[in-house]
């Protein structure tokens, strides 16, 4: 079996990192993964949800979209229906449990951290560039609330997290499947893991 990118079964797409990538976010990347590219944003703000008021713990979410012009055919904005899709909202739901997975809300006080994930550029592995995206801004957004002495001690983080693709093709298992290669894959999933090397998430 040969990858289409001439890649070997276990090798993943190169992957570039640019930080502080807007201006105006707490923490914010430009995740970049062969060719799918992700903006992930983190935003602070001084609420939690109504269910955790009053309660001293803080609440990590994401929000996940791609640009109609990110895949080879335009896609309609979901803003036009009135709701995400359920494709969407599973990914929303997927990046905020990997998040909070490795965060200590409890120490986090009463502040909600949300995740924009915006796809500029999709050629699969989207939600799990998001993932890997996310978790560096919402990384830098937490060491921009301990540098203003929002946070005390240590950051709030029990590891980190990163996410991947694996798959079948003709037989053989291969790890971070492009758009080509997730359309011809018999099986396929995504998985998240930790710094300590436990998957969390499939």
């Amino acid at each position: 079996m040969k990858r289409n990118d001439a890649r070997a079964a276990d090798e993943a797409r190169p992957a570039n990192i640019t930080r502080d990538y807007l201006p105006y976010a707490e923490g914010s990347v430009l995740f970049e993964l062969g060719e799918t590219r992700v903006i992930c944003s983190a935003t602070v703000e001084e609420k939690v949800p109504g269910w955790l008021r009053g309660k001293g713990r803080g609440w990590v979410t994401a929000e996940y979209s791609m640009l109609p012009r990110a895949t080879e055919q335009r896609t309609t904005r979901e803003v036009v229906s009135g709701r995400p899709k359920g494709r969407t909202s599973e990914i929303q739901r997927l990046i905020g449990r990997s998040l909070r997975s490795v965060v200590e809300l409890d120490k986090l006080g009463e502040v909600q951290i949300t995740l924009d994930c915006d796809v500029i550029n999709a050629d699969g592995g989207t939600r799990t560039a998001s993932i890997t995206g996310a978790f560096i801004a919402l990384h830098d957004a937490l060491t921009h609330l301990k540098a203003k002495g929002r946070i005390k001690g240590d950051l709030p983080l029990t590891g980190f997290i990163a996410a991947t693709s694996v798959g079948v093709i003709d037989g053989v298992p291969c790890l971070d499947l492009n758009y080509e290669e997730d359309k011809r894959a018999d099986v396929d999933m995504n998985v998240v893991m930790n710094s300590a090397g436990e998957i969390i998430e499939i």
